[in-house]
């Protein structure tokens, strides 16, 4: 439970779920409700003032059966409602009224239906930032990932700003930064002007080690003359310079006063005069001077708030391209699924080809044998008949060699081989009584079979009917499940269906070679199941492309392994076919790299948005490939095992 609420009044379901949809991104730190009358909203309040939760937000509808206009006015007497932001959508009636309510302030805003997209979203926005800004002072930037962040940053920044002044007497933030640093100089050196058995006061040359980063740090330099450069290390282990210090700053602060091991490493640049102090020395100082304390604690806060506002700007810029980056690698994925839809769309088509003539002559078949039945049947089923229809729609036709050998042995029995032929098909050659009506009283017991041949007839032209439409429905599902819009939602991902969904789409391309398949027993990942189709659909595709003419060969494994005490699925897509040189294999995962020969589909970035999506997931991807030999594709996954995998990938 959240301790704000949103309220939406509206009987209109189409306009509840814009209402919802709109409003989702909110959820995470505002309760939601939808009610439809002005009752259920009562009784909304009433169950959200039990909750000791406080009313943000309130939009109501307005039209001839739906008062809420006066509903929101009516707000300003509840306690926990007198403060949310009132927004009422009208249907296009009582225009002035409304307006005049918000002109007068008893409304924050109006919108009128209908309503532009997004419109709603902009709306809640606005109003739940300038809600938050009024009723929280303590945790603004829990809001500022889904509301106005610059302007709840700046606000909590000016609060605590505010709050520390006041426990000061004297006007010290409007100093300068330069009448600061100077006046806490002055009250320094008079301190150790008199004893400085520490020998606080020193001078160093450049190039003079201050902090360590990483490293326990106990002291704090302040700048008197000079320049020191503060150093970071990348990823890769290389010192990058961050920020450089001059008179009045301060190094190691927030290490001295955290008692952290130091933020990075900081060296002197020229020749530098500094105050160090230790945490005794630090105290005495402080103590000495009544003046002095409310001085360098404002410098001090000086010193923070820079290093929270540099921090808070490359966020931003991060942040900044961060989406970039995500709406590029989205627009990537979109247009590789648009190339290999092309090429997979022919291929579908031409597959649908044979099951949709199979189910045709089927129907045909079906109309003439039913008709047939009916005509010439008007009493129930044999017990014969139908246990020979049942059996027609469920069994596989046996081979020619078998049909033969069982033909041969009947004819000992049964001297006429047209009739032996018939029996075999209809898997009566074992029907003695049958077999002895037929040699002693042929006319009769030849009608029955002919008859009975109709109700095989019609029990297999329904099982080709069943099982083509079956074949067309997975072949849809296999395509509908890679095209579809991802909507980025982490579920359980059974990777063994995904990967049989994404062989129906390729069925016609893999007729011509040999596919085997090993599948372990646990196949449940923690993922994106679009995201992961994408990665599965081109590693086939290029397997496929890598096969010799004749003789190809694709083998998908998957298998248990653990890495660092964690389990995970391994899934290996391997070919036989041409492999991959070894000045290529550091390229082929590099944004626009392709070994496509020109006029096949593919953009090059295939593997570079696999590598992507697997990454995401925890994951990695490994390759295995010798020329003239093949290659083989590793994909790492970690199982779903527990809850705690789940929120990491959220």
């Amino acid at each position: 439970m959240n301790d704000y609420a949103i309220i939406c009044l509206d009987n209109n379901p189409i306009s509840v779920e814009q209402y919802q949809s709109e409003l989702t991104p909110f959820t995470g730190l505002f309760d939601l409700y939808c009610v439809d009358s002005i009752s259920d909203a009562q009784y909304t309040l009433d169950f959200i003032h039990e909750r000791s939760q406080i009313v943000a937000l309130v939009i109501a509808c307005h039209h001839d059966a739906l008062n809420g206009a006066d509903f929101l006015i009516q707000l300003d007497k509840l306690p926990h409602t007198k403060n949310a932001r009132k927004v009422l959508i009208s249907a296009g009636k009582d225009i002035q009224a409304i307006l005049s309510a918000v002109n007068e302030g008893r409304l924050d805003h109006a919108l009128t239906k209908p309503l532009p997209n997004r419109m709603l979203y902009k709306t809640a926005y606005k109003e739940l930032t300038h809600f938050i800004l009024n009723a929280e002072s303590d945790n603004l930037l829990d809001y500022s990932q889904v509301l106005d962040q610059k302007q709840l940053l700046r606000a909590h920044v000016d609060n605590s700003m505010r709050n520390f002044r006041q426990g000061f007497i004297n006007d010290y933030h409007q100093m300068s930064d330069t009448e600061l640093a100077e006046n806490v100089i002055i009250s320094l050196y008079s301190f150790f002007e008199k004893k400085d058995e520490t020998r606080a006061c020193r001078t160093y040359s450049p190039n003079h080690l201050l902090t360590r980063e990483g490293e326990e740090n106990q002291f704090l330099w302040f700048i008197t003359k000079g320049e020191v450069a503060l150093f970071k290390q990348d990823e890769l282990g290389h010192e990058r310079e961050v920020v450089r210090h001059q008179k009045g700053n301060l190094v190691g602060g927030m290490s001295f006063v955290t008692g952290e091991p130091s933020f990075s490493t900081a060296i002197t640049l020229t020749k530098t005069h500094v105050i160090k102090l230790d945490r005794d020395v630090f105290a005495k100082v402080m103590h000495s001077n009544s003046q002095l304390l409310p001085l360098f604690t404002n410098l001090l806060l000086r010193h923070f708030n820079r290093r929270l506002q540099r921090s808070i700007t490359t966020k931003l810029e991060l942040q900044k391209t961060l989406e970039s980056l995500e709406t590029t690698q989205q627009q990537l994925v979109e247009r590789e699924k648009l190339a290999v839809l092309g090429q997979l769309v022919a291929g579908v088509a031409h597959e649908l080809n044979n099951p949709v003539a199979a189910i045709l002559r089927g129907a045909e078949t079906l109309a003439e044998q039913i008709q047939w039945i009916f005509n010439t049947h008007t009493t129930a089923f044999t017990e014969q008949a139908a246990t020979l229809l049942h059996h027609s729609m469920t069994v596989s036709p046996i081979s020619t060699s078998e049909e033969r050998q069982r033909i041969k042995e009947l004819e000992t029995k049964l001297p006429d081989r047209s009739l032996a032929k018939k029996l075999v098909k209809l898997n009566l050659d074992n029907d003695d009584d049958l077999i002895e009506q037929l040699n002693t009283d042929k006319t009769q017991a030849t009608a029955y079979v002919h008859q009975l041949e109709h109700y095989m007839r019609t029990g297999t032209s329904l099982r080709s009917v069943l099982i083509c439409a079956q074949r067309i429905a997975d072949m849809v599902k296999g395509l509908k499940s890679y095209a579809r819009t991802d909507d980025e939602r982490y579920l359980t991902v059974n990777i063994h269906e995904g990967l049989e969904d994404t062989l129906v789409i390729f069925e016609n391309r893999l007729k011509r070679h040999h596919l085997i398949k090993e599948y372990a027993d646990t196949s449940l990942v923690y993922g994106q199941p679009t995201a992961l189709q994408q990665v599965w659909v081109n590693l086939l595709s290029n397997a496929i492309d890598a096969l010799p003419e004749q003789n190809g060969q694709i083998e998908i494994q998957t298998r248990i392994t653990e890495h660092e005490q964690r389990p995970y699925l391994c899934v290996t897509v391997a070919d036989n076919g041409i492999g991959i040189p070894d000045e290529l294999k550091e390229k082929i995962f590099e944004l626009n790299f392709t070994t496509k020969k020109e006029g096949n589909f593919g953009l090059g970035i295939g593997l570079s948005v696999c590598q992507q999506i697997i990454q995401q997931h925890q994951g990695w991807i490994e390759l295995d490939s010798r020329v003239g030999e093949g290659t083989a594709i590793h994909v790492y996954l970690p199982l779903e095992n527990s809850e705690s995998d789940k929120h990491t990938q959220s």
